[in-house]
């Protein structure tokens, strides 16, 4: 699956693309976002669209006794969103999540992996589709704000460099006019051409 992004866009260039204005102004640029590390992410909600927040990586849905799921919730496939217990009540609880990269590693031989970068030409930002929980902590009522990237079929692009499994996967990337439609709640087909740029990066980024 996916677990790794990148954010190089400040605040004012973030507000700019969407919109929108940041709930809280003490947002940094982040160059490798490891989902594994549960990191509060900028989100656009259904319920606030001019409202850019910040969730953290890997949803707790309501039912949750622990905040321990969040590491198995990370990613969730567009096609079995309704069959699975993690992300049914929160289907109707659609999200844009912000990046401007994705990180993904292709299998190069003798158990070793190259490190790519997959950006738009213009390096510019984008939306990923994506789903959201509130979750109260029953031992201290302290409230996390948590979310999901959906997956869908990989592109030619992720298609070459996820070499290493069968089942090729990529996160959901939205066009700009597909935006409003999944915060609508709509059913949307993966737009395969979105054009791409991939680029060796060292293999100082660690994969999980």
């Amino acid at each position: 699956m996916c677990y790794h992004l990148s954010n190089n866009k400040t605040v004012k260039e973030i507000e700019v693309h969407y919109d929108a204005e940041f709930e809280y102004s003490d947002y940094t640029p982040i160059k490798h976002i490891n989902g594994f590390n549960h990191p509060n992410t900028p989100i656009i909600t259904d319920v606030d669209r001019d409202i850019i927040q910040l969730y953290s990586w890997g949803l707790i849905p309501r039912w949750a006794k622990n905040n321990k799921i969040s590491n198995n919730t990370l990613n969730a496939r567009y096609e079995t969103l309704e069959e699975k217990p993690s992300f049914r009540d929160s289907i109707n609880k659609r999200c844009l999540v912000i990046a401007d990269g994705i990180y993904d590693w292709q299998d190069v031989g003798k158990n070793n992996k190259q490190c790519f970068h997959i950006t738009q030409p213009d390096n510019g930002i984008f939306s990923l589709a994506g789903l959201y929980s509130i979750w109260k902590n029953p031992v201290d009522n302290k409230t996390i704000k948590s979310f999901t990237i959906v997956t869908t079929i990989a592109n030619p692009v992720f298609q070459k460099i996820h070499n290493y499994c069968e089942d090729d996967r990529m996160l959901f990337m939205l066009t700009k006019e597909q935006e409003q439609a999944w915060l609508n709640g709509e059913n949307l087909e993966a737009n395969m051409d979105i054009p791409l740029i991939a680029s060796p990066v060292p293999s100082v980024l660690k994969k999980q």
